[in-house]
């Protein structure tokens, strides 16, 4: 048995990816943790693709994760708050 195809490799992947994101908050592994947490239970049903057939289940989640927590939390980068007035200034 491949170690691919433990499900609970996959599960630990997606704790450290979120832990990763937590220590550099960039918004990119979360998206990487949702995916791997994804197949982890996938491959926990029974679902046997092999490793290139995992990998790329793993890919597909992973950016359609990424492309969910995108369009649910929104788009922050690019944007910078301009001051008008200083509170120091009175």
């Amino acid at each position: 048995m491949s170690l691919w195809a433990i499900w609970w490799v996959w599960v630990v992947l997606a704790v450290l990816l979120g832990m990763i994101e937590v220590l550099l908050p960039v918004f990119v592994f979360l998206g990487f943790a949702a995916g791997a947490l994804a197949t982890g239970v996938l491959v926990a049903l029974g679902l046997d693709l092999g490793l290139g057939g995992t990998l790329l289940l793993f890919a597909l989640l992973s950016g359609a994760g990424y492309l969910g927590l995108r369009r649910a939390l929104g788009r922050q980068g690019g944007r910078m708050r301009i001051i008008r007035r200083d509170i120091n200034d009175d």
